[in-house]
């Protein structure tokens, strides 16, 4: 949350070790996004009515007088999961280092038919135009996804309202890490989920993380706070309609209003690619923080990272390039930048389109066409990108890469192309025990008039891209033994038949973050 000009990140941590358990709410601020200090814990785990398996995921609200609130949700000793309050100690600390229990926890139980072992993670919560407070929670009811919907007019007494915010129509795993707000092509408004028709186009997202196979899909739709009823455009895991928030390792995400810059902005958890139990001293991390806005389509959302980034990147150390030509078997390298910690923009032409290669109708899954027709095969147009984190001998590489396809061969009728991305990590390291999954996203661009673009941050071990400006998103986690600190290098390459034209690419090395951990007053 923003609140009196401070940044404040909560999130889950085992103050113990690398392993599931013991888990708070661990608590950080920062000034600018970027730059951060460590406070003490926010929230332990300490009554069996409320809490002592855990401080599970939740959020935070600001309350009428600018006061804010935490709804999160804890395991009792009953095993099961309920609802409770937390709210600060002294509002005059700028840091709200310390944090209350609600005396009246838990304020909401998993009783009738929810899944007490399936009921979690609150939003944050919003007003309507009767001043009713509204908050969606995660559930399971007889085997299906649901996103229950409760309302109250002091933050306190909550009841549950006689039909969710949104029903699953198929069986479906728990809907974990809820997310609700208005998003328009200018932004949100944030606070009371509410836009002016006249400057915005807006609409609403319902995200959800979907247990045990760990992605993050979300929803566009129409909601009435007078009728509750949210009218979506698709379903959750439309095969024609496939919309994620990342489409690699990405989960656990939470946006928060930014009041400061008027502006969302998402975090999500980034998880290790080895075992947890190998983990030594830490295990996941943050993503960038990105902003969120609706495409002008309004058909998808995008994703950029926060400008505060660009803060990082060092103009002593800057490559640009303008208009090369891409042959076929092209590989260059971009020297000048620290490749293990980088920021890389680029976009590309593609003026050849006659012989490009059908697309098949049975390729509806990106990340399986990814992984048949990775960086190695030669395409006709593709596989071309960049390869990040690789050694010298190329022995170790990740390679983002963009191909194309057309979907019509019939010479009387328009064609149409698709454009996929994907991110390939069957080469990111010589360890054989990592997860070197390949990723893959279709983007909704056209090749005839669009630049095929493509911004990666790159930090040691994570990869996070940004395809279309930001409409496909591919956040990637590798291991290099070679290709670390100075053994790191970055290319450009076309592996594709046909040519491609480099349009542009500015690459800056990036400075560290700085972190400062809280000793307390006076220090």
């Amino acid at each position: 949350m923003y609140y009196n000009g401070i940044y404040h990140l909560f999130y889950q941590y085992n103050p113990y070790g690398p392993l599931w358990g013991n888990i708070t709410w661990a608590h950080s601020v920062s000034y600018n996004l970027i730059d951060w200090i460590h406070l003490d814990i926010a929230l332990s785990p300490t009554d069996p009515n409320l809490d002592i398996i855990g401080c599970w995921s939740g959020s935070t609200t600001l309350l009428p007088g600018n006061k804010p609130a935490i709804l999160y949700t804890g395991g009792d000793s009953k095993n099961r999961q309920v609802q409770n309050l937390a709210l600060p100690k002294n509002l005059s600390d700028p840091f709200l280092i310390e944090w209350i229990k609600s005396p009246l926890n838990p304020l909401l139980t998993p009783i009738d038919d929810i899944d007490p072992s399936s009921f979690r993670d609150p939003t944050t919560a919003w007003r309507g135009p009767d001043n009713i407070w509204r908050v969606t929670i995660g559930a399971r009811i007889n085997g299906f996804g649901v996103a229950l919907l409760y309302k109250s007019s002091d933050f306190l007494k909550w009841t549950r309202f006689e039909t969710p915010l949104y029903l699953s129509k198929k069986n479906s795993v728990m809907w974990e890490c809820l997310d609700f707000f208005p998003i328009g092509i200018k932004g949100s408004d944030g606070d009371n989920h509410y836009l002016n028709q006249d400057q915005f186009k807006k609409k609403y997202v319902l995200k959800a993380s979907f247990q045990f196979i760990s992605r993050e899909y979300y929803i566009l739709g129409e909601y009435s706070p007078k009728t509750e009823e949210f009218k979506v455009e698709s379903e959750f895991m439309d095969q024609n309609c496939d919309l994620r928030l990342d489409y690699g390792k990405f989960y656990a995400s939470k946006s928060f209003y930014d009041s400061q810059k008027m502006r969302r902005v998402l975090w999500g958890w980034v998880n290790e690619s080895y075992s947890e139990t190998d983990a030594s001293k830490w295990f996941g991390l943050q993503s960038f923080p990105r902003s969120i806005l609706l495409s002008k389509s309004g058909r998808q959302l995008v994703q950029w990272p926060i400008e505060e980034i660009e803060k990082l990147r060092s103009d002593d150390e800057k490559v640009s390039l303008q208009n090369k030509e891409l042959r076929s078997d092209s590989l260059f390298e971009i020297s000048g930048v620290t490749a293990s910690q980088a920021d890389v923009e680029v976009s590309f032409e593609v003026t050849e389109l006659e012989e490009t290669e059908l697309m098949d109708p049975s390729w509806v899954d990106p990340q399986l066409l990814c992984d048949e027709k990775n960086a190695s095969v030669r395409g006709k147009i593709g596989a071309f990108g960049l390869l990040v984190l690789a050694s010298n001998d190329l022995s170790e590489q990740t390679a983002i890469f963009f191909r194309i396809f057309k979907t019509n061969n019939n010479k009387s009728e328009k064609k149409k192309y698709v454009v996929l991305m994907c991110s390939d990590q069957s080469k990111s390291s010589l360890r054989n025990d990592l997860d070197k999954t390949t990723y893959g996203a279709f983007q909704d661009i056209d090749p005839l008039h669009e630049k095929i673009t493509l911004r990666t941050l790159i930090d040691h071990s994570i990869v996070e891209s940004f395809g279309g400006e930001g409409m496909s998103c591919i956040t990637t986690r590798v291991y290099p033994i070679l290709a670390i600190n100075k053994g790191a290098h970055l290319y450009v390459f076309n592996n594709g038949t046909n040519s491609v034209k480099l349009s542009k690419l500015n690459a800056w090395s990036l400075r560290n973050a700085r972190f400062f951990s809280w000793k307390g007053e006076g220090h």
